[in-house]
């Protein structure tokens, strides 16, 4: 069992707060030290509120299903002797009304294309393997309701 922490902070300042009018802008701390500024998702709360330069949960729970997807595909990939130069993801997070008519992520695709170096590329059908077993293992789609969906870019 491992446990994981970070740490949320967000101060109000000067600005008002019982109108619903202050900022959401607030910052995400790691254990490994750094900070990253979070805020509201503008398609949630309208800007000025929102910064929409600051990552929002919605990106982040986005991010995260793609990059632990990634992580377990790297790894079972050097397993097998296939030897990845690049893997770049665009994943996609769509927002809707779930079962019981609440807002929730409902579905995220990931677009994931991955460059092999020519010695020891997979086949089609291996890579395609590949990517459902990273789906499998994946910490992350293993802890949400989320539909996790992986439709891997040939070239």
């Amino acid at each position: 069992m491992s446990e994981y922490t970070a740490k949320v902070m967000w101060h109000r300042g000067t600005q008002g707060f019982l109108n619903n009018r202050y900022s959401r802008a607030h910052s995400w701390q790691f254990d490994g030290g750094i900070q990253v500024p979070a805020s509201s998702s503008p398609h949630v709360v309208p800007l000025p509120y929102s910064d929409p330069a600051a990552v929002d949960p919605e990106e982040a729970f986005v991010a995260s299903l793609s990059s632990c997807h990634m992580l377990w595909f790297l790894g079972l990939a050097a397993k097998q002797g296939f030897e990845v130069n690049e893997y770049e993801d665009n994943p996609v997070g769509l927002m809707a009304k779930n079962a019981q008519g609440r807002m929730a992520m409902t579905v995220v695709t990931l677009f994931p294309r991955v460059a092999f170096t020519a010695a020891s590329s997979p086949t089609k059908e291996q890579l395609i393997e590949l990517h459902h077993r990273a789906h499998d293992q994946c910490f992350i789609a293993n802890s949400v309701l989320t539909k996790v969906q992986c439709h891997p870019v040939f070239e």
